[in-house]
């Protein structure tokens, strides 16, 4: 048995995929292990700063957001404190598994662990993005420091081929230090296709779509509103998600006189299935993806997915669900296809809930020990 640190800069109750993917692989890995996760308190009021589940510790450590950056004073020094850890090629050891989406925590990490002389497992998650008034010091951020983190690491998990490829020509990682282990999908979610995938929309019955995921600038749902101004099948949309875009959401849907459109706030744990199950179809307008956890979920609900066509979303859905340029009148037109033909509607949900499985945590969490493995007996593929 090994201890195994996973270290994130958000955890739930904070909302969104990246978070549940830790949450969801540390209760996998508690199977077997002995689980550690270091995280912040951003977005986790009234969350205890210490508890347990299982072999499951959580370790919440004060912090600050600044320039969407998560600023963890505390976190460097727990990681000093902890027993020293035996080098590679030794096992039973501890492993730092650091998952990577933000600036700054890669840096902390990367230092105490060379300085503790552990191995770090760094899970890329997604490449950042500018934003704000620092963004224009990313580029530098990225060849500068970013990068030999990357480099130093013993392992690198990517979400897909893509991102190896990325990873490897971007960032000069070895590419026999990078692994594809894609994201996993709780079994709660799945579900048979229902027969309302076989009905037509209507006034009265209108296609019943779903959004999951933060109201935040990448995710574009804006987009996605101006798309249903051009919808002309009867669809209601649904989001689900809360973020710092909200109220400027809800004011656009009230200008565009989208009367069929709710904000249903966050939702979590059974309240979340059971919006896949009220669904009929699923959509996500996206700038940018890792791998999306909420199509994931989506499929195993085995509905319809419609995406924009960009990187993340490409690689998953291709061939399973409907991808449409990202701008409004082509997301509008993939909406108005599913909502208008109810036999390809329940083609895409039987594509959906027969992809699915092949992304059951159980099966993605023997991939994440597996590289474990190999870190810490010093072998390489």
């Amino acid at each position: 048995m090994s201890t195994i640190v996973q270290i994130t800069p958000y955890y739930p109750p904070h909302l969104g995929g990246l978070e549940r993917v830790v949450e969801n692989l540390a209760a996998g890995l508690g199977d077997r292990h002995e689980v550690e996760v270091l995280t912040t308190t951003i977005g986790a009021a009234g969350a205890p700063r210490r508890s347990r589940q299982g072999a499951v510790t959580v370790h919440r450590h004060r912090s600050v957001e600044f320039a969407h950056t998560p600023l963890v004073p505390g976190l460097p020094l727990a990681l000093l404190r902890r027993p020293p850890g035996r080098s590679p090629g030794r096992p039973g050891d501890t492993v730092l598994h650091l998952h990577s989406a933000h600036a700054l925590l890669p840096e902390l990490v990367a230092l105490t662990a060379w300085l503790r002389r552990q191995p770090v497992v760094l899970h890329f998650h997604l490449d950042v993005d500018a934003s704000g008034r620092f963004g224009r010091l990313l580029p530098a951020y990225k060849k500068h420091v970013f990068r030999p983190v990357l480099r130093a690491a013993a392992a690198v998990i990517v979400l897909t081929p893509g991102q190896a490829e990325f990873v490897e020509s971007t960032y000069r990682v070895p590419g026999e230090r990078i692994h594809v282990v894609p994201n996993g999908v709780d079994g709660g979610y799945f579900m048979p296709v229902r027969e309302s995938a076989q009905a037509g929309a209507t006034e009265e019955r209108p296609l019943e779509l779903l959004y999951v995921g933060r109201l935040s600038p990448q995710k574009n749902v804006a987009r996605l509103l101006e798309a249903m101004r051009l919808v002309r099948e009867p669809v209601r949309l649904r989001i689900v998600g809360d973020g710092e875009l909200r109220g400027r959401l809800e004011a656009q849907a009230r200008e565009l006189g989208l009367t069929r459109v709710e904000f249903a706030g966050a939702r979590l744990g059974d309240e979340l299935v059971s919006a896949y199950a009220e669904a009929d179809a699923f959509v996500l307008p996206s700038d940018k993806e890792g791998m999306p956890l909420v199509v994931l979920e989506a499929m195993a609900a085995g509905l319809p997915v419609i995406a924009t066509d960009v990187p993340g979303n490409a690689e998953l859905i291709g061939g399973v669900g409907l991808l449409a340029a990202p701008e409004p009148a082509a997301l509008a037109a993939a909406i108005d296809q599913v909502a208008g033909d109810a036999r390809l509607r329940r083609t895409l949900a039987e594509r959906s809930a027969a992809t699915a499985p092949a992304f059951a945590w159980d099966a993605v969490v023997r991939r994440v020990e597996r590289v474990y493995a190999e870190v810490l007996t010093g072998t390489g593929r």
